[in-house]
């Protein structure tokens, strides 16, 4: 967006520790620009929360340099990477112009007074490069804006003077970036970058590469998400946000991101492109895509949200697969990981269904890892087995992936094993192994797991038979805008062609315990922004084709399921009873809540609680009362 302003908040410094650092940190400051960096200051300067960043190129390996012309050519020949270089605007034009074309550097730093003649430069053709500059006060900012700085260095701003700052830049979105550009992508920063540089960047950064908001929480904290009390977004802390109510005025919008919102109210969905912009909102536009979610929620849904009594039986934790966000599943005890190898046995899975049964659940969840000694046969006995002992149970489960490796085992296609599953009372498959049906993506994130062709095949066959499902997307790792967009158009094909998608249930990455993030591979998760624009996105993108978008209080807590019910969301999932996959990696939340719990948090929010069945049927009554045995 040529309309956006980058800021930096930073400290220059000769020397530095942790201490020093995590006080800096505290402060608000995100970087330490340091001349001469050694290896340990780098390594106290990460200890205490600050991007190292060197000033001059004789230094250890930083995050970023901020050099001379003259300085960048060794970098260039060493295979630096363009965007982790400020060049300093030191007075010679054709000097500069020369070193910023061969080295592709991501910013200009240049004086108060000289903001013009580097904007010139920075306006070049074959350029792509930002004009940096510092600031010390909300006026000499927007002068600088003005005279064509894009990128403001700020020295001990604080929470407030944050908030007077965009005031000042009222007609600018103000994007709060660490040393590096928000541009990189996961996949450059993981080729070019140290490890421990890596690690820290990715903790530092959301899916956009902009910087981390600086509250702790994140999805499966045991603790309240950080949502303003008049608003949606969460981008920023001052008091002039957090006490401002919101008002939908799409007149106040860039044009062409209120355009695509204006023509989704009037019934036109978004385009692939389009749905990631609406992904890439901030502030401002966060809490329009919500609004607007909530307009077309209330025009499908009416004032009801909706729940199912059900019972997750997660059957073995035992799997062959290494995905790196499960902290679910366990390999043969000879590799000692965390946690002990269990298999149910099918009188203990069928033990499960009854009681779940009599204690009033409608849908049984079936999925669970991928067994070494598992052959498709098993998956058919097991829902034999609970059909022949509860017929009314609605038995939801087995994964694409299970579903793909149960026909491969067993010598089928999958067109005729869904079959034999389906006629032995297999009743909808759940959406996930899906994670984010980007294989770009899965190649870091699940690179042994079926593909995205894999997954649409079944599910597209699962459809044609009369097996519908949920649409599920896993997020807040190492995905972005662009990932998520491709996801979405994926689960809008497949719907397009058979109509058999139910839900789209977003599922924000729990990080605490999965292995990817503890290997320093993976973000801390998404930030509040990005799960409420997950799920208000999915109602814009599929409106008209999908009727119910759902909450997932197992990753974010009832209160926070509640505000998304008024930001495009109609349903809470389940009451789950034994939900134990979250909870493996390190959610506080569940493992079940009762359906009392649910009709409370509806009602506060003046709306209907409403139980359903898996297929969205509505049962006779909204409480809930074990049946007898």
């Amino acid at each position: 967006m040529s309309d956006t302003v980058t800021f930096l908040r930073l400290r220059p410094a000769e020397s530095i520790n942790e201490l020093w650092a995590a006080t800096r940190r505290r402060e608000g400051t995100t970087t330490v620009e340091i001349a001469r960096l050694t290896m340990e200051q780098r390594q106290e300067a990460i200890a205490g929360g600050l991007a190292p960043v060197a000033i001059g190129a004789d230094t250890a390996e930083p995050l970023a340099w901020v050099v001379d012309p003259s300085e960048v050519a060794p970098l260039v020949a060493a295979g630096v990477a363009g965007w982790r270089l400020t060049v300093v605007d030191n007075g010679d034009r054709a000097a500069v112009i020369d070193t910023l074309a061969r080295s592709k550097a991501a910013f200009l730093r240049t004086g108060r007074s000289k903001v013009g003649d580097a904007a010139s430069i920075a306006s070049l053709p074959g350029l792509d490069i930002q004009v940096s500059v510092f600031v010390d006060s909300p006026e000499e900012a927007a002068r600088a804006v003005a005279n064509g700085a894009r990128d403001l260095l700020l020295r001990g701003w604080d929470t407030e003077g944050l908030g007077e700052l965009r005031v000042a830049l009222g007609g600018y979105h103000l994007v709060e970036r660490g040393p590096l550009p928000p541009k990189v992508t996961v996949d450059a920063a993981r080729t070019d970058l140290p490890p421990d540089l890596f690690t820290f960047y990715l903790a530092q950064v959301d899916g956009s590469g902009a910087a981390r908001p600086r509250y702790e929480w994140a999805p499966g904290m045991n603790a309240d998400a950080p949502i303003p009390p008049g608003r949606f977004s969460a981008q920023w802390g001052d008091e002039l946000w957090r006490s401002h109510s919101y008002e939908l005025d799409l007149s106040v919008l860039d044009s062409g991101f209120a355009g695509i919102l204006r023509r989704s109210l009037e019934g036109q969905r978004p385009s692939r492109d389009e749905i990631e912009r609406l992904f890439r909102a901030r502030g401002d536009e966060v809490d329009a895509v919500a609004a607007v979610a909530d307009v077309l929620r209330q025009r499908t849904n009416g004032e009801v949200v909706t729940f199912v009594v059900n019972r997750n039986i997660n059957y073995t934790n035992l799997c062959t697969y290494k995905c790196g966000f499960c902290a679910f599943s366990k390999g043969p005890r000879s590799l000692n990981l965390r946690g002990e190898p269990y298999l149910m046995s099918i009188p203990q899975v069928v033990e499960r269904a009854v009681e779940a049964w009599e204690r009033g659940a409608t849908e049984v969840c079936l999925q669970g890892g991928i067994h070494p000694d598992f052959t498709g046969d098993f998956y058919l006995s097991v829902v034999e087995s609970i059909k022949h002992y509860v017929p009314e149970m609605h038995i939801h489960g087995f994964t694409p992936l299970e579903v793909w490796q149960g026909a491969e085992t067993i010598g089928m296609s999958i067109r005729d094993y869904l079959l034999r599953l389906r006629d032995v009372g297999l009743g909808t498959l759940p959406g996930t192994a899906a994670e984010v049906l980007d294989d770009d993506v899965r190649l870091h994130l699940c690179p042994d797991k079926i593909r995205t062709a894999q997954w649409a095949e079944v599910m597209i066959t699962a459809h044609e038979l009369g097996l519908r499902s949920t649409g599920t997307i896993m997020f807040g790792h190492i995905d972005s805008p662009v990932s998520w967009a491709n996801h979405f158009e994926v689960l809008r094909r497949i719907q397009r062609r058979t109509g058999g998608i139910t839900e789209i249930v977003p599922l924000p990455f729990v990080h605490m315990g999965a292995p990817i993030f503890l290997r320093g591979r993976a973000r801390p998760g998404p930030t509040w922004d990005e799960v409420l624009l997950v799920h208000s996105v999915a109602r814009i993108a599929f409106d008209g084709l999908v009727d119910n978008i759902q909450a997932s209080w197992v990753k974010l807590g009832l209160r926070a399921g509640g505000r998304l019910l008024q930001a495009g969301c109609n349903d809470l999932g389940g009451t789950l009873m034994d939900e134990t996959i979250s909870r493996a990696a390190g959610a506080a939340h569940g493992p079940e809540v009762g359906a009392e719990a649910m009709e409370e948090l509806v009602r506060s929010i003046g709306r209907v609680p409403a139980q359903r069945n898996t297929l969205y049927e509505l049962v006779a009554s909204t409480l809930v009362t074990p049946r007898e045995a």
